[in-house]
């Protein structure tokens, strides 16, 4: 059966890998990170279901389409399969154009979640359209309301419960912490085409922040159920947008090390790095954002004076100029190497 598979395979112009047991595959799998696997559930030193289990485990391999190849026809075993991610279930005996057309339907749909979606209003229409061509989530698109907020209004509360996660169509965005006595730390900044308000609502918490627009703003309002729908309804699905939305967590991690180990001075400097970083336009002009000085304050997690007296040294340096609360970042490079 193994062998004939393959032909069938190899006669269509795929490239094929084979082997005789579990055990095998799975390492087979974590090092040639093939496009498609087809396992049989029945198997010698470790069944398909313990394949798919070790290599859902795994960074490098848990995106591949999976099909499981066998005779058992058991509805139960069916619902297992697929429940613990598996893409598509073929039952011996088969026919070479059922092989074939499986193997073709599932490498087309794993490429086009493999495509980079721009981080746009547009983008996310596509990324939606793409899931729903799986009939995962239907109702998605019609569920997207896109809500208009005006500069510095509130879109959800630190203490409250989430219902929701945002994408951010227009403007900008400032999440941050407050301690007991009510004095700011910015936590992340979000741009056009950014995802937020979703690290808690995974986790079934309170937010642990205030959200609140830095100018006015456009934020498309996801429904929880749709979210979630989204994560659970295909494994391929999910892995594209977890990945997108890690390298948030990775931003913060990185700002959070850099905090505590920095001087004033190098965490004012990044704060206008990272300001440069999110919201630079045009990369061959000069970059400028009209912010306070106790916003910036609350990114280097300082004192306002503090942030006002650096600023002032960085401006007699030529590092920026400043025009009341308009900052223009001359030498961006050099803001970048700043010396601790």
């Amino acid at each position: 059966m193994r062998e004939n598979t393959a032909e069938i395979l190899e006669l269509a112009n795929y490239t094929v890998l084979t082997a005789t047991n579990g055990k095998e595959g799975v390492q087979m799998a974590q090092e040639s990170s093939p496009d498609l696997i087809i396992c049989d559930i029945m198997m010698p030193e470790l069944d398909g279901y313990g394949v798919l289990h070790l290599l859902g485990k795994d960074d490098t391999t848990t995106g591949i389409p999976f099909v499981f190849l066998t005779a058992k026809v058991e509805k139960d075993d069916y619902r297992k399969g697929m429940t613990m991610g598996a893409d598509d279930y073929l039952t011996k005996p088969y026919d070479d154009i059922e092989l074939l057309n499986a193997v073709e339907m599932r490498l087309q749909k794993s490429e086009r979640l493999k495509k980079k979606f721009e981080r746009t209003a547009d983008g996310l229409d596509e990324f939606i359209q793409e899931a729903k061509s799986l009939d995962l989530i239907a109702k998605l698109a019609e569920g997207k309301k896109v809500k208009t907020l005006k500069k510095k209004e509130t879109i959800y509360t630190e203490g409250s419960f989430p219902s929701n996660i945002f994408f951010l169509q227009k403007g900008k965005v400032k999440a941050y912490k407050s301690n007991d006595y009510g004095k700011e730390f910015i936590t992340d900044l979000y741009k056009e085409g950014d995802f937020f308000g979703y690290l808690d609502l995974l986790q079934g918490n309170p937010y642990q922040e205030t959200a609140i627009t830095f100018e006015n703003t456009e934020v498309a309002i996801i429904p929880k159920e749709d979210f979630f729908n989204l994560l659970q309804g295909n494994r391929d699905v999910a892995t594209k947008f977890i990945k997108m939305l890690s390298n948030e967590i990775k931003d913060r991690e990185e700002r959070l090390l850099q905090l505590a180990y920095n001087s004033v001075r190098k965490r004012v400097a990044q704060a206008l790095v990272v300001l440069v970083q999110r919201y630079q336009d045009d990369k061959n002009k000069l970059f400028s954002i009209s912010i306070t000085r106790e916003d910036i304050a609350a990114m280097a997690g300082t004192a306002t004076e503090t942030v006002i007296r650096t600023l002032s040294d960085f401006k007699e340096e030529k590092l920026v100029d400043m025009k009341g609360s308009l900052i223009t970042v001359l030498e961006y490079d050099k803001l970048l190497r700043l010396r601790n």
